[in-house]
């Protein structure tokens, strides 16, 4: 079983859109994966996903009920595969928080896209989540095939 916990700022628009996306995808490719989010910060803790991203997330058919906001913990580090933010900045913040990554688990979402080093705007600042939708799904096919070659159920 692979485990997947998607990072960025406040958990409310990209990283649960991202594990959203992901699970469904996940799950209509036959793999059997734990997929979820966190936040870098502390402001939107127990708060649910932002109605835009997931009227965003509904137009796709894709649910998100139930999510709300939690803060990426130390112990995150060893109860997950991959550890994916979205920009760097939340890449910063995960190696302060999670006392650095001796194991190589960090990344950023469009590093699996072959987009190595491009963020994943946050939508919350451009307003659109339309192209935030298409670099995640991007970003979550990349890494869905990349787990895919090397997991054999």
């Amino acid at each position: 079983m692979v485990k997947i916990l998607f990072v960025c700022h406040g958990n409310i628009c990209r990283s649960p859109m991202a594990a959203c996306l992901f699970s469904q995808m996940a799950k209509a490719r036959g793999l059997d994966c734990v997929v979820s989010s966190a936040a870098t910060s502390r402001e939107e803790l127990g708060s649910p996903v932002y109605p835009p991203a997931r009227r965003k997330l509904a137009e796709h058919q894709i649910g998100c009920a139930g999510k709300t906001a939690r803060q990426l913990r130390e112990e995150d580090y060893q109860a997950y595969d991959y550890l994916v933010g979205m920009d760097h900045a939340n890449l910063r913040n995960m190696r302060r928080m999670l006392g650095g990554d001796p194991e190589g688990k960090l990344s950023l979402l469009l590093d699996h896209a072959g987009r190595p080093g491009e963020e994943i705007a946050d939508p919350w600042y451009t307003g659109d989540f339309e192209e935030t939708y298409q670099d995640v799904l991007a970003g979550c096919q990349g890494l869905l095939d990349q787990i895919r070659g090397t997991f054999h159920p």
